[in-house]
């Protein structure tokens, strides 16, 4: 009785290990509702940042890298004015570009923060890619904030890191 006992709580335990599946859902299916239609971008003040991030790090030599999933923070640091993001367009480490994440342009509320997720096994990018932003604001003095989280863990080691958006003036 006592090993049938034990056998059904085996199965009752590996039965209930159900494996999770990763849902990705594109960035243009989750921002579908903040398409921004009724505003005149031209009484706006417009910039452009750029976003260096790394797809992979190089380790022990040139030949072994360490793949990274890619979290990108865009973060309206404004209390009072909406951001409206034209444009996300990421590159390669040879200036190629890969992907455009936007079809139109899209807001952030006041304090509000969105984020892209480049995955691990994603690694077009290279140990040079970047994103390129076109934005536009009510006031320059609170221009959006652009950051990236790297991070990867292998086993029992974990590494991570930080990279933060540059302006560029053109």
């Amino acid at each position: 009785m006592k090993k049938i006992t034990i056998l059904i709580l085996i199965i009752i335990f590996f039965a209930s290990c159900e494996e999770k599946k990763e849902t990705i859902v594109p960035l243009q299916n989750k921002w579908k509702e903040r398409k921004v239609t009724e505003i005149n971008f031209s009484t706006l003040e417009k910039g452009k940042t750029y976003l260096p991030l790394y797809s992979h790090i190089y380790h022990t030599h040139e030949n072994r890298t360490s793949d990274l999933t890619i979290t990108i923070s865009i973060r309206n640091i404004s209390a009072t004015d909406s951001v409206y993001i034209l444009t996300a367009d990421y590159y390669n480490t040879k200036g190629d570009h890969i992907r455009q994440y936007l079809k139109q342009a899209t807001y952030l509320l006041p304090l509000e923060t969105i984020e892209i997720v480049i995955g691990e096994k994603d690694n077009e990018g290279g140990s040079g890619a970047n994103f390129v932003f076109d934005w536009a604001v009510k006031n320059s003095k609170n221009p959006p904030l652009f950051e990236a989280v790297m991070i990867s863990t292998y086993y029992q080691q974990g590494l991570s890191f930080v990279t933060r958006g540059v302006q560029i003036f053109e």
